[in-house]
């Protein structure tokens, strides 16, 4: 096993969850990282979002203020988030986590790309609306 999977599968060091701002805050020996609660959201590991084979996946969308109501241990390999939406399904291992946290700007690009590719936004609350000329 490489040294940066190993590195990878590790649990952080500490796990903050921070209501007021909606992250979660994971210390690991080489840096701190912040994960929004609606980035964590859409993507979730969940078959409801993943889906259950290669091309199956949802576009989660409208989850700008989502929160985390509470982080719980799924044994000694990964963590279950709660979100305030009543999703709370996905199981997101250390190697997962790791690699949200290393990679969260293209994620977050390639979802926005997303959304505006699908015509879709962030807040529940908004529709696009294209005028045809």
């Amino acid at each position: 096993m490489k040294t940066s999977e190993k590195k990878q599968q590790k649990p952080p060091q500490k796990i903050r969850l921070d209501k007021a701002s909606r992250q979660l805050i994971l210390q690991y020996p080489d840096g701190d990282f912040s994960l929004p609660a609606e980035y964590l959201r859409v993507y979730s590991p969940s078959a409801e979002v993943r889906g259950h084979g290669a091309s199956d996946g949802t576009l989660v969308t409208g989850k700008i203020h989502v929160g985390i109501e509470k982080v719980a241990a799924a044994g000694r390999y990964a963590l279950q988030i709660f979100f305030d939406d009543g999703h709370d399904s996905g199981i997101y291992t250390w190697a997962y986590l790791r690699e949200l946290c290393e990679e969260q700007a293209s994620n977050w690009q390639a979802y926005l790309a997303q959304l505006e590719s699908a015509g879709q936004g962030r807040d529940p609350d908004e529709s696009a609306v294209k005028f045809i000329q």
